[in-house]
């Protein structure tokens, strides 16, 4: 059921499968909190690789949510960053942006020339994760789980019409809060404290943010200190995706590494300079750095 923006949710708790195929251990143990200590997390199973100048972690969707439910039931949360071009490119030419990115529990790879560039390095990831996809199926996990999720970002009205989806594809799904913050409400103490307040009062274990690189991130980072067993994950357009009023490409366009294409062509004023005149030749050395790499190893 879809709640209000201040209305407070039931908190569940709960712990994942090992994950197959993988060596290493499965997650581990509840941190001590009455200790007031801080437990490591588990040891990864996976491989980060260093693409597009930040290390991604090598798993698919389907690893990405086994995980993240571990982590819930270990009482452990985190944040999950999901780079494409225009992120590595800003995480390029700013250190404190990079650290933002590289410092998240999970960095997986929503655009296909890093998926590209990975596998011409020779260091290949298994698929394109991206927050659009994320959206739903860590909604499946929270349904079946109990977990409520919060939306938070896109124009008015959107987050709200995404939980309408969500719940309607899983009935079970608690929404325990939505909200779309204006525009500039990061610019002032006062504007980013009444929203983090808004969220944490919701007690959600699950919170999809869609405000774009990097203000998502930043409060998300923030967020992270006032809900330490909540999973973030910084979505951009995905809440807009989920409510329908913003169209995805169709399958084939995303699997071939068009749908900034399909984007560009819905979105040509807002979009046409971020592509075509910032990401695209970013890509190019990227894709052609990578090549060059391998064949002079």
């Amino acid at each position: 059921m879809t709640r209000s923006e201040t209305t407070t949710p039931h908190v569940p708790l709960q712990r994942l499968p090992e994950a197959p195929h993988r060596d290493g251990p499965p997650p581990g143990t509840p941190p001590d909190r009455r200790a007031g200590t801080r437990v490591a997390a588990p040891r990864r199973w996976w491989d980060r690789v260093r693409v597009g100048g930040i290390g991604v972690d090598a798993l698919t969707e389907d690893e990405v949510v086994r995980w993240v439910e571990g982590e819930l039931e270990a009482g452990r949360g985190g944040r999950i960053v999901t780079p494409n071009i225009d992120i590595c490119r800003a995480a390029a030419t700013d250190p404190a942006l990079r650290e933002l990115v590289c410092t998240a529990e999970l960095v997986v790879t929503d655009g296909m020339p890093l998926v590209w560039a990975a596998r011409l390095l020779g260091t290949p990831v298994p698929e394109r994760v991206t927050g659009a996809d994320l959206i739903w199926s860590l909604s499946k996990l929270a349904a079946r789980r109990g977990w409520p999720v919060y939306l938070l970002g896109g124009p008015p009205g959107v987050a709200r019409r995404a939980a309408k989806e969500l719940t309607s594809c899983h009935p079970r799904l608690q929404v325990c809060g939505v909200h779309a913050p204006p525009y500039h409400f990061d610019t002032t103490p006062e504007g980013s404290a009444r929203v983090r307040r808004m969220v944490a009062a919701a007690r959600p274990r699950v919170v999809f943010v869609g405000l774009g690189f990097p203000r998502q991130d930043r409060l998300i980072a923030d967020l992270r200190e006032e809900l330490p067993e909540a999973w973030f994950v910084g979505c951009g357009a995905a809440i807009a995706f989920a409510a329908g009023t913003v169209s995805r490409a169709p399958g084939w366009m995303r699997r071939t590494g068009l749908e900034w294409a399909y984007r560009l062509g819905c979105e040509p004023g807002r979009l046409a300079r971020r592509y075509l005149v910032d990401d695209l030749p970013f890509a190019v050395r990227l894709l052609g750095g990578s090549l060059v790499a391998r064949l002079t190893r």
